[in-house]
């Protein structure tokens, strides 16, 4: 009896082995695509730029807050924080309109307001001027049921202006960049063919 239960076992697993599709064997993984290996160092591409415009760290349970990211620049404004985006601990609706209540107590009307017809999908912006001419934009969001974006309440605090001065120095730093790289060597990642368009 217990010879004919492995053997059914066996059965069972040898005809679920041969239903399972070819691509998720191992052998079959894809783990390549463009020239650029998963798993490998980036330090071993010296031809990619290794960063983005902004710098993000990940800040959590801080004064309130469940969760944020700092945003900070890597060329300009190398290492100050040009944007704060953080989540507020109470996810309530009734937090987010004592919040929208205290933030207009201090700050007046909005300037602008964005949303959805539903209102799961709530942004009050304020800008300001601060006392260094630096433009600030505040951003207070409020979101019920939107799967794309974070539930409860969310502030957003950031010098656009800086901001973008940064992404045109970063891009201007990525054409230096570029420019220094071997001439022979911008061609070679120029070429494509088949085995650089589809994972392997």
């Amino acid at each position: 009896m217990k010879t004919i239960r492995n053997i059914t076992t066996i059965s069972i697993l040898s005809l679920a082995m041969m239903l399972v599709p070819p691509s998720l064997f191992a052998e079959n993984a894809p783990r390549e695509v463009g020239g650029i290996v998963l798993g490998s160092r980036i330090d071993t591409y010296p031809d990619i730029i290794q960063s983005n415009f902004m710098k993000e760290v990940v800040v959590t349970d801080r004064h309130g807050f469940r969760k944020g990211v700092i945003s900070y620049g890597v060329c300009k404004y190398d290492g100050e924080i040009l944007k704060i985006r953080l989540k507020y601990e109470d996810k309530s609706k009734s937090f987010y309109k004592t919040l929208l209540k205290k933030y207009r107590k201090k700050y007046g009307a909005p300037d602008s307001w964005k949303g959805d017809s539903f209102g799961m999908l709530r942004v009050w912006k304020w800008y300001f001027i601060d006392k260094d001419k630096n433009r600030v934009s505040l951003n207070l969001q409020y979101n019920a049921k939107d799967p794309d974006e974070t539930m409860g309440s969310v502030v957003k605090l950031s010098y656009p202006d800086r901001i973008e001065e940064e992404r045109i120095c970063f891009m201007q730093m990525c054409d230096e960049a570029f420019e220094q790289t071997d001439e022979k060597r911008r061609e070679e990642l120029k070429k494509s063919d088949w085995s650089h368009l589809i994972p392997r």
